[in-house]
């Protein structure tokens, strides 16, 4: 793949008191710091908040493989997907999974998350552990390319205050800077170098 590639950082929460957008947020920013500092700019990284995207529930009355899709939102939705080279899903741990929300979104559509490189940010007040060890199986069957790095952030409740909001984005996530970096260089190799598309 040659010129610039698009990378979406996805919000993969939908609930009204969400911390996942300030979250989403903080990782966008530092994935694009981290690829200036490597005096690279072969990746753009935006968001997709999936509060704002709005889909039903799965509603298609094919198999998505198939790509005969016959709603409006759907549509729009492959549409918006194809227009991104790679993606990071950014995902609250709910009773030890990952949210409905988010296999939803993935399940409307089949061929246009196909090859594309992957990972994704799990957070709970155990570190998302859960949530992360299940999301893979689902990105596997899709066929997308998973980076060797994922994060798990643990946000307790004494990082939150009293409108649930995370008080100190900074302090919760900035022991996962590095590990940023690494899945900054990762995503970049995955879209840039020679094979990486085989």
């Amino acid at each position: 793949m040659t010129g610039r590639s698009r990378v979406a950082v996805v919000v993969a929460s939908t609930r009204p008191t969400r911390i996942c957008g300030g979250i989403s947020r903080w990782i966008q920013q530092e994935l694009r710091v981290a690829h200036a500092d490597r005096g690279l700019e072969c990746l753009e990284y935006d968001r997709i908040d999936l509060a704002e995207v709005d889909l039903p529930f799965l509603d298609e009355p094919l198999m998505p493989a198939l790509g005969q899709y016959a709603h409006e939102h759907t549509k729009a939705w492959s549409r918006l997907v194809r227009g991104y080279d790679g993606f990071v899903f950014v995902l609250p741990q709910y009773n030890w999974g990952y949210p409905a929300v988010l296999k939803n979104a993935l399940d409307f559509l089949y061929e246009e998350w196909s090859g594309k490189p992957v990972t994704f940010a799990a957070y709970g007040t155990h570190g998302g552990s859960m949530a992360a060890a299940q999301l893979p199986q689902v990105l596997a069957a899709l066929h997308m390319r998973e980076l060797d790095d994922h994060l798990e952030i643990v946000v307790t409740l004494d990082d939150v205050d009293a409108d649930w909001q995370v008080k100190d984005l900074e302090s919760v996530l900035s022991p996962h800077r590095d590990q940023i970096r690494r899945i900054d260089r990762q995503m970049a190799d995955a879209l840039t170098k020679p094979g990486a598309d085989d």
